[in-house]
């Protein structure tokens, strides 16, 4: 039997100026699809610090990151070689206060902010897609604030980790 991966992503969260609530995405440095910022899980940093990590170094987001998972996904990974390693990944979910202008893959990515719904049907994997689907009803909450819509206390500063 092939052995599962783990990965962490972050799903950083914000709302517009109309208060509609939007999922921040970047571009695969290999492909180009449209992902989350995602990664392998970091010896010494607790799942959602690496979750963070991969915010800030793939998108250049900094928040609020929630210690707490918000759905998971599968995908398969291809890895070097060719060889094809199917990986789980947990979602925490992130409040974006701020994105910096440069960061360390600016160059290797895109990022772009899109609704849940349109965000759900720009990438690949069907769990994710549902997952992203799902949030949809959240952007009708236009005058509850992301961290009111989840559990508050269930974020914390990422620079206190990061």
């Amino acid at each position: 039997m092939a052995q599962i991966g783990t990965q962490i992503a972050a799903l950083p969260l914000t709302r517009d100026k109309k208060g509609k609530l939007q999922v921040l995405m970047v571009t695969s440095r290999d492909t180009g699809r449209w992902v989350m910022p995602k990664g392998w899980e970091m010896d010494g940093e607790k799942p959602w610090d690496a979750a963070a990590i991969e915010a800030l170094e793939e998108a250049g987001a900094e928040g609020y990151i929630s210690d707490k998972v918000l759905g998971v996904y599968r995908y398969p990974k291809i890895l070097k070689g060719g060889e094809i390693m199917p990986v789980e990944v947990r979602v925490y979910p992130m409040v974006v206060e701020r994105l910096r202008r440069n960061w360390k893959e600016r160059g290797q990515r895109t990022r772009r902010w899109f609704s849940p719904k349109a965000a759900s049907k720009r990438v690949d994997e069907p769990d994710l897609s549902k997952l992203l689907a799902s949030l949809e009803g959240l952007s009708d909450l236009s005058a509850k604030p992301i961290r009111k819509a989840f559990k508050q206390s269930d974020f914390v500063p990422v620079d206190e980790h990061v």
